[in-house]
């Protein structure tokens, strides 16, 4: 069996090998500024831990009407918190669909099945990722 020769230089792989790690860490980041974002604008006083947590990782005032926050216009639906959630989602579902084709490319090998399957998981990425930002910009 030949050695397999290691190419230097940035490769495919290893730019989404960092990715992984900055989105992971992005999403950490994200949230502890959402949930500091909440309690800043009065949440710690208007809303309850599982509400809190909701609001931070998915900041939709739909999701709060059933909360007794006085009036969910004023300050919560503003570009601010839906920058916040599309870069959520777009960390989030990057990071997922990644992990997904390393895990289908693990039991692949070269040919024409990996092309079509990387090719699908970016048109589901793709696809999924328009829907999340139409739902966030549409509510």
């Amino acid at each position: 069996m030949q050695a397999r020769k290691v190419r230097p230089g940035i490769s495919f792989e290893y730019i989404m090998w960092v990715f992984t790690r900055l989105s992971g860490f992005s999403m950490f980041l994200l949230v502890i500024l959402g949930m500091l974002g909440a309690l800043y604008m009065g949440a710690r006083l208007q809303m309850d831990l599982p509400t809190l947590m909701r609001w931070t990782f998915f900041p939709n005032p739909n999701h709060v009407v059933n909360s007794e926050i006085p009036d969910l216009t004023l300050g919560w639906a503003t570009a601010f918190w839906q920058v916040m959630q599309i870069l959520i989602i777009f960390f989030a579902s990057t990071h997922a669909f990644n992990g997904f084709r390393v895990v289908i490319e693990d039991f692949l090998g070269d040919g024409v099945l990996r092309v079509l399957l990387r090719g699908l998981i970016f048109l589901f990425w793709l696809c999924s990722l328009i829907i999340a930002i139409y739902v966030i910009l549409a509510s």
